[in-house]
């Protein structure tokens, strides 16, 4: 992952409402929710999790407001630097103040993160927002969040990538994405040591000719114990792993593509697609002996997050609304869809490989039932075992999984075992039992074969936390581990017992007859109470009941849901799906990778999918030799032995006409075996050239992105190099945008002077060297920079130059713009004509790009596309 110099977030931040609760500038008082909820106290007591004196301190923290809390960002190299600014500098500030008269209590490190880069912070966010003692801090936290350094996210949802052992080079599937925090520590995790591994080649390049590498500086110094121990070697250093990350909901899904383009990774891939039937991807196949046909080949994973939709009631100190809104059949409605989930990633994952799954919910419903459930459907422990993870973590305190529970049904009956549910529905029939089903209570075995013994489910390797161990929220984590290849079996007998249900009945007559909203709206809304969940639509829709049309996400909406409340999804199936086992689930003849795959639907392109969902442009990649790509590596002198067949563009003719991408091989081989299969990609690939017109005719017109610049940079020719060594000549190249090189300008811009001054006009990549000196750096930076006719800027969007000179300089004084002042300067005072509009052509994307599809939503377009002022300046001799 290229490093971090300040990531771009557009400065919108996230789940933004552009300031609810307020009205004509003054905010609303709504009244507090009620934290009090009978059937939900009397579920978790009924439990027994807990003695008497501990449940009232589990009561007394779930009614108390969550602690803020965040995590630094990015290789692990540039996350301690940043973090050093909030130790050295805001905790001593913070640690001085008192507040109500008492001391306020400054963050503090979470002791179980590694290297501590995890924080909790209890002083109230009003607090943090409104007082003058704390303004420097919560601007250094508005800054760094905006540009990506920090991520606001909840403690234990930290918890489920760290116990998942990603090494570099591991292909990862995130199942349930959005909104991406979780993604964006698998994306960390796939790179990590990446940049060191590149350095360590380039000097040994390096030295084979002749040549001396500059100093790495403290973040490579950092990394590259992690490198020398992790390997992924084979691509020059460069990370030949893979990240794809899965949401159902097409508008979580440019969420997604919103946090994690940050990370400025070329080995992520977004997918739009229902986790349950998460589409089989195809590989290139193996090349065949002469006379046989190539086998197929399709992608197994190393490692599967499956943080599936969930009640959320783990949330309820973030969510108050889970206090007036629980209800036991939030969790009952949920639980089949879970199932699937596992078992959909189960049948992916390698042998040998490793699916975490976790909920934010604290239902065993949920969780274990969940678990056991899929363990049984995959044939038993000797398929599947759950590995023991109460080592792992020190510091994190956690309670084993439950062995052993009750089941609560949506009318508040408590049930003990399903031997009791049947007896009452032999009394009563099958209309008493609701959403009740065999595989939500206790297992008592697993039975692998016929006639073998049976073996109990160790759930209590499975991990619970709980919001009074260490003042967090409520989760549950479970890491399976595979142990052969799988056939799942179809969901119970019981199950397909009951499918000719009322429910499905019903089902059938709504598919038998043209549809009629409000017929059919009538007709489901009697379904809840005819039968189990396998014939009820509600259980069968991708995401669970969150993405129910007649779903309010208020009631229960998960931890890492909460952002965007009020989605709701477009694309769902409109019919509902009968009982049984969907038969593309099943996968058959799974050996060494070639299986028979879950076939994606196809997707019909077109303008619009009469559900509001974007028509996505293709990818197409670009011929090596291809002509633009000439000029590219002429001008650049880019090295051969950086990759040139993994540029792509996003557009159908294939052409790069503004923008050129940049992505791994593996990715690349993805995207193309899978074209016009059905598979549904949102997003991959970095930005590493834009077009754009030029001042004089012969300059390249492809701009180095800045995205793409710590990617390309250590493969360019010294031609386009330009050092710099002092934090005064940064602070000015930061502080003021087009500084002026000719007419003596140079002269002002330091150790950088002489050279900008002689550089041919174009773009170029500043290097900001590591030095020892007192005006020197620890951190190593490259940037793209662009050398116009008469002046220089650096190129970076705003938000990222309050960013830096806030954390290297503690300046957050206004950014200046020379070329605004010079034209000032120029107009004539009583002039007849109008002046000549200043010479700013760089950034102004042309006519004939202006069609070119952006697969970016414009809210995650860095600003830097769409409103940079890079590369332009005034041409003061157009001015008379």
């Amino acid at each position: 992952m290229p490093k971090k110099r300040g990531f771009r977030g557009g400065g919108r931040g996230r789940g933004g409402r552009g300031g609810g609760g307020q009205r004509d500038g003054e905010r609303i008082a709504y009244p507090p929710v009620v934290k009090r909820n009978e059937l939900f106290e009397k579920h978790y007591n009924d439990l027994g999790i807990f003695g008497t004196e501990e449940s009232e301190v589990f009561w007394e923290a779930l009614r108390r407001d969550l602690p803020s809390s965040f995590r630094f960002t990015g290789s692990k190299g540039h996350a301690l630097l940043v973090k050093k600014r909030l130790t050295d500098h805001y905790i001593p500030e913070i640690t001085s103040i008192n507040y109500n008269d008492a001391p306020v209590e400054p963050p503090t490190a979470v002791s179980w993160y590694p290297d501590e880069l995890a924080y909790s912070m209890t002083t109230p966010k009003n607090v943090v927002r409104r007082f003058p003692p704390f303004a420097s801090f919560q601007k250094f936290l508005v800054s760094e969040t905006s540009v990506g350094n920090i991520s606001r996210q909840e403690i234990v949802s930290m918890i489920p990538p760290l116990l998942m052992d990603i090494k570099p080079g591991m292909i990862v599937l995130d199942l349930c994405a959005a909104p991406g925090s979780k993604t964006a520590q698998l994306i960390e995790m796939v790179h990590r040591g990446e940049e060191a591994r590149v350095r360590k080649v380039l000097r040994n390049i390096f030295s084979q000719e002749g040549r001396e590498l500059s100093p790495d500086g403290f973040e490579i110094e950092v990394e590259m114990e992690d490198a020398e121990a992790v390997g992924d070697w084979s691509d020059d250093g460069r990370s030949t792993g893979l990240v794809i990350a899965n949401d159902a909901d097409f508008k979580r899904a440019y969420m997604l593509v919103h946090q994690t383009k940050r990370l400025n990774s070329p080995n992520l891939i977004v997918t739009n697609h229902d986790a349950t039937l998460f589409p089989s991807i195809r590989l290139p196949s193996p090349t065949a002996l002469p006379g046989e046909r190539p086998k197929s080949r399709y992608l197994k994973f190393d490692r599967i997050l499956a943080d599936v939709p969930c009640s959320g009631d783990g949330t309820c100190r973030k969510n108050p609304n889970v206090w007036k809104d629980w209800t036991p059949q939030n969790a009952l409605g949920l639980h089949n869809a879970q199932v699937r989930i596992l078992v959909r990633g189960l049948q992916m994952l390698k042998v040998g490989g490793r699916i975490v799954y976790s909920t934010c919910s604290m239902n065993p419903v949920e969780n274990e039932a969940v678990v056991a459930s899929a363990i049984d459907r995959c044939g038993g422990l000797s398929k599947v075992r759950i590995v023991d993870c109460s080592n792992e973590l020190p510091g994190l305190k956690r309670t084993p999984g439950l062995t052993s529970w009750t089941v609560m049904d949506k009318k508040g009956r408590v049930w003990g075992s399903w031997k009791a549910v049947q007896d009452e529905i032999a009394q009563k029939g099958i209309e008493f039992m609701g959403r009740l089903a065999g595989d939500m209570f206790p297992p008592e075995s697993i039975t692998e074969t016929e006639g073998a013994e049976t073996e109990r489910v160790p759930l209590e390797r499975c991990m619970r936390i709980y919001g009074h161990f260490q003042d967090t929220g409520g989760f549950f984590i479970t890491v399976l581990e595979k142990q052969t290849e799988i056939k799942a079996r179809p969901e119970s007998e019981w199950k397909k017992s009951v499918s000719k249900t009322p429910v499905a009945a019903t089902a059938e007559e709504i598919i038998e007859q043209p549809i009629d909203g409000t017929t059919l709206a009538k007709e489901l809304d009697t379904l809840d109470e005819a039968g189990p969940p396998i014939a009820s639509p509600a259980d069968d829709l991708p995401a669970g009941r969150q993405n129910q049309a007649n779903y309010s996400p208020e009631l229960t909406t998960p931890a890492k849901r909460a952002q965007d409340d009020g989605l709701d999804p477009a694309g769902l199936s409109k019919r509902p799906r009968l009982g049984g086992e969907p038969q593309s689930i099943a996968l058959n003849g799974e050996e060494n990778g070639i299986f028979e795959p879950v076939r994606a639907v196809a997707v019909q392109a077109s303008k619009s999918k009469g559900n509001g969902q974007p028509t996505e442009e293709p990818f197409k990649y670009i011929p090596h030799d291809h002509e633009e790509l000439e000029v590219i590596y002429d001008f650049y002198k880019l090295s051969d032995k950086f990759p040139r067949d993994r540029f792509m563009v996003r557009n159908a003719s294939g052409i790069p006409t503004k923008t050129i991408y940049y992505t791994s091989a593996l990715a690349r081989d993805i995207l193309t075996q899978n074209e016009g299969k059905g598979v549904r990609f949102v997003h991959c690939g970095v930005k590493m050239f834009m077009k754009q017109e030029v001042q004089r005719e012969g300059t390249c017109k492809w701009r180095i992105q800045t995205d793409g610049c710590p990617i390309v940079e250590p493969w360019i020719g010294e031609g386009r190099i330009v050092r710099l060594y002092k934090r005064q000549t940064l602070r000015k190249l930061l502080k003021e945008m087009f500084p002026k090189v000719n007419g003596g300008g140079w002269e002002q811009l330091g150790e950088i002077g002489e050279r900008v001054r002689d550089i041919e006009m174009g773009c170029c990549v500043l290097r900001v060297e590591t030095s020892d000196a007192e005006d020197g750096f620890r951190e190593r930076m490259t940037l793209p920079l662009w050398r116009s006719l008469h002046s220089l800027n650096l190129m970076l969007p705003k938000e990222e130059r309050k960013a830096m000179l806030l954390r290297l300089y503690d300046d957050d004084s206004p950014i200046e713009d020379s070329s605004k002042d010079r034209q000032k300067q120029c107009i004539p005072t009583n002039s007849a004509q109008p002046p000549e509009p200043p010479d700013r052509p760089a950034d102004q994307p042309t006519n004939e790009h202006a069609n070119e599809h952006e697969h970016v939503d414009k809210d995650a377009e860095q600003p830097a596309d769409s409103m940079e002022d890079f590369v332009g300046d005034v041409d003061m001799n157009s001015i008379t």
